[in-house]
This record gives C-alpha cells, structure tokens and sequence, in this order.
C-alpha cells in the first residue's frame, strides 16, 4: 500500500526522532553527610577503620542507588579533622578521643574521594569555619586551637567558638580549607550556617552576648568606624569573600557552597516571620548572593509548602529572585524531619517530593541537598520509593561555566560484540585535552526508548547488554565544570531523517 504524504512525513520525523535521544537531565541531587555527634557517620566513635569503611561503602553505594551524584562530607565538625592534617588534630567522632590517630591507619577523605569518584559521585568536602567544641565534655588534644591559641577561642553558653572578630581565627580557617583542597581531588568546598554562634540565654532568659568587647575596641583603637553589629557582620563578610578566591587561586574549578539558613530577614519577602540570621549569627546571605560569592546557595528551606509563615516555595522565590550573579540555588530540604516522631516537627515523605517538584517548576537550574543521610539509609515512609519516581534516570550537575567554559572534546567510540558472553563492549576513548570527568551513554531501542547512564570519566570499556534491539549509541564526554562534549554516534548519523543501520549481533 502506497503512503500517503503525510504519513510519510510522520515516518521521517518518527525516525529522526529515534536517532536523537533527549538530552541528559541537569540537577544537583545531594546528600549531606554529618559526622559531628555522629549524626550519619561513623556510626560510633568507637567502631574501628575497617566497620567505619565498610559504612561510608554503604552510604555511597545507597547514593548511587538513589541515582543521587553528589555527597556533602562533612570533614571539619569542631576545629578537628576527618582527615589527616598538619594543623588540626583528629576528630573525636572518628576515633573517640580527639588527637587519637585511627587504627589501622587510613585517610577517611581521601577513602571518601576515590570510592566517590569511582562511583561517579562528586564529593564536597563540608567544613566548620569558626566551631571549635561541638560537645561540652571533650578532652581537648594538646594540638586543638583551644590549647595552642587560647586567646583565639571564646566560652559561649556550652561551648568553645573561634572569635570571628580575630583576623587569625580567619587566616587559620582558609589556611585549614585551601589545605585540604591542594592535597585532595575534592569536587567542592561547602560551610554551612554556623558563623557567630546561635543565640543563647541565661537562667533568667537574657540572651548571652558574644564575648568580643576586646576585638571590637581593638578595632575601634585601629580607626574602625563600624557600628559592633555591623563589624560582625564585616568579619564573616571578608571570610566569605576570602574563602571564594582563595579556594579558587589553588584549584579554579572547585565549586565553593554557602549554605546558609533559609531566611535572611523576616519580611523578606513580605510574608515571611522567623528568626533574623542577618542581626542574630550576622550572616548577610543576601550580599554574598549579590556579590557572587560561592558557586552555589544552599538555603536551609526547612519549612513545609503549608506553612504560611514560612512557605517553601515563597522563600525559594524570594532567592531566586535576589540571585543577580545568576548562581546555582539547590535548596537544602527538611528530609530528616521523616524520622521526626514528635507532632510538631514530623512531616510525610510526599512533602519532600512535593518540594522537590515545586523547585523544578520553579528554575531550569534544578537541584537540592537532602538532609541528612542518615533518613536515606533508613527509608521511613517508603521515601526511596517515592524518590525513584523523581529520580527515574540518572542526572548531571548543572555546569558552572564561570569556572571553566571549555567543554572536552568529542571522544572517539566504537562497538564490538562478545557472542560468547553475549554482551556488547563499548570502547570509550577521549579527545586530547579537556579531561573527562564524566560519560553519560545513551542508548537507543528498536522500539524508539533509550537507555540513559552516567558513568565515571575513568572507564575505557563500558558492557552493554545483548538485545538484537540496539540500534544506536550516543555519548558524550562531561567536564570537571559540567561542560558536555559534542556527541559521538555509533554508528554514525547519516544526515537528517536518513535512519541509521541498527546494531546487530
């Protein structure tokens, strides 16, 4: 039977449809993952290095699972370190005694980045800038701030904190970070919220002041003009603009993150009450944003959709909106609040995907950070269920041409057939230059679907399965930045409308 004209024309666009797969998803799907109070690991502080590599195995096997490509590692809880370092002493939630080596020896972080990149998953190395006692009970090792430079550390309520008014106590925090970035293939530095300390008060209800009075009239003796909350304010404000270039003077690709919490001000915008980050810890987040001081914002957006006074898309907006320098926003989501059993603060695992839905409608610069991992490894309210809807292929991060807008070249591919093992042997071979940090392959049914992966830049061969309903390969090479190479074909395209060969065995 002859064909008509127009379905001989749906037949042409049918199959030049086949042989163009869409393109791969874009969206920073992250976990924090907590080590101070052991929130998400180790476990125990006592477990030893070979149960607390085979947990940090499990959580980024689970990761990978969740089609997730990027983990949050927090590596500097309490002016200690997760890592071996000339300047801090170990971590008494790795090894249960601050200073105390871990036995048998290993480098959690350098553990963390090769098992992470071996997996395809960008690792961010997650510090505390100012923190220097998380627990009021710690035997401080004779090589912790607190004992080397009292003069450095401030009481607050509970707790020890660096004096954020000391010039030193910043030199010695972007000391520790570009350290730990010259010597460690980490994908990007993140701090979080903790600047000057949370509010606390006395027994009569007061709030405590931050003990500075000496740093303040030192300034003022200097011919400081800033009024104290101002000059507060200042000295996180050089921190974070020292942070950003100095992290990328060492290695400018490195994604810098700021996660700050999620309301600058209240009344901004109009409808939003809470508490004041901006007079309270002196985080002016919305300066940082305007100055482009970090590659990405992850705002603590904590706050269910529901919640007038806090809503979360609102606030989403609202970031978006004062985002002038055009930076990543990947809010961070509330998803430990799952396992929260008490009325006030538990929510159902359908908020985090109803936040998760709301925020790609919202921005083509999809992504958010789930916290923390420690929900994920559980799966209460059949929530990794419910996240493989959203999850359903894998995703890129966004790129950050700012940092590097040279994407690599096409790479050379090629296919051969193994009949005896019955599978296909994808040769994957890069272009000179730019290197390859990641593959994403597609690969193309006889019934028009396509197979999408995301594989690590370091494989050479990648094994297809056998059907004899392969009909074409797509693959592009992915950079350090996130810049995608042009696409390479197997076999190769024969011009528009004109359908390739399918593969056969």
């Amino acid at each position: 039977m002859r064909l008509t004209l127009l379905a001989a024309a749906l037949l042409a666009v049918s199959e030049a449809t086949a042989q163009a797969p869409a393109p791969i998803a874009r969206e920073f799907r992250g976990v924090w993952v907590a080590t101070v109070g052991n929130i998400d690991w180790p476990s125990k502080p006592t477990i030893g290095t070979w149960e607390s590599q085979r947990e940090l195995l499990a959580i980024l096997d689970r990761a990978v699972e969740l089609k997730l490509n990027a983990i949050v590692f927090q590596v500097r809880p309490s002016a200690d370190a997760m890592y071996s370092s000339p300047y801090e002493p170990w971590s008494q939630f790795l090894t249960g005694r601050q200073g105390r080596a871990p036995e048998p020896p290993w480098d959690p972080l350098a553990f963390a980045v090769e098992e992470a990149h071996k997996r395809g998953l960008e690792l961010h190395a997650w510090f505390n800038p100012y923190r220097a006692e998380a627990t009021p009970d710690t035997l401080k090792a004779r090589s912790h701030i607190s004992q080397t430079d009292p003069l450095l550390v401030r009481g607050y309520d509970r707790y020890l904190w660096m004096n954020p008014g000391d010039p030193e106590v910043r030199r010695r925090s972007i000391r520790v970070i570009t350290d730990v970035t010259r010597r460690y293939d980490i994908d990007g530095v993140h701090i979080d919220d903790y600047f000057y300390p949370y509010p606390a008060t006395d027994k009569s209800g007061k709030k405590i002041d931050f003990p500075d009075e000496r740093s303040y009239a030192d300034y003022k003796k200097r011919g400081g003009v800033l009024a104290k909350d101002d000059w507060r304010r200042d000295n996180v404000d050089k921190f974070v603009e020292t942070l950003y270039k100095s992290v990328h003077a060492v290695k400018p690709w490195v994604r810098v993150g700021i996660s700050p919490f999620g309301i600058w001000r209240p009344g901004n915008p109009p409808s939003v009450t809470g508490f004041d980050a901006y007079a309270e810890i002196y985080a002016d987040s919305k300066k940082w944003l305007e100055n482009g001081w970090a590659d990405y914002f992850a705002p603590q957006l904590y706050w269910p959709i529901a919640r007038p006074q806090q809503r979360y898309q609102v606030l989403y907006d609202w970031w978006l909106s004062e985002n002038t320098k055009k930076r990543h926003i990947w809010p961070g989501l509330a998803t430990y609040r799952i396992s929260d059993t008490s009325a006030a603060r538990h929510i159902p695992a359908q908020e985090i995907i109803d936040e998760i839905d709301s925020t790609r409608v919202r921005s083509g610069d999809q992504g958010h950070i789930h916290f923390s991992m420690t929900v994920l490894m559980k799966n209460p309210d059949g929530l990794n269920e419910k996240l493989a809807t959203r999850y359903s292929e894998p995703a890129v991060v966004p790129a950050t041409p700012w940092l590097g807008a040279v994407p690599p070249g096409k790479p050379t591919i090629s296919l051969g057939l193994d009949t005896e093992a019955r599978e296909y042997s994808l040769k994957l071979t890069p272009a000179p230059g730019e290197k390859v940090w990641l593959w994403t392959v597609r690969t193309g049914m006889d019934d028009g679907a396509w197979k999408v992966e995301v594989l690590p830049g370091w494989l050479r061969v990648h094994r297809l399965p056998y059907p004899t309903g392969v009909e074409r390969v797509v693959v592009t090479a992915v950079g350090r930045t996130g810049m995608e190479s042009a696409a390479a074909s197997f076999p190769e395209e024969r011009g528009p409308g004109r359908r390739a060969p399918p593969i056969k065995p």
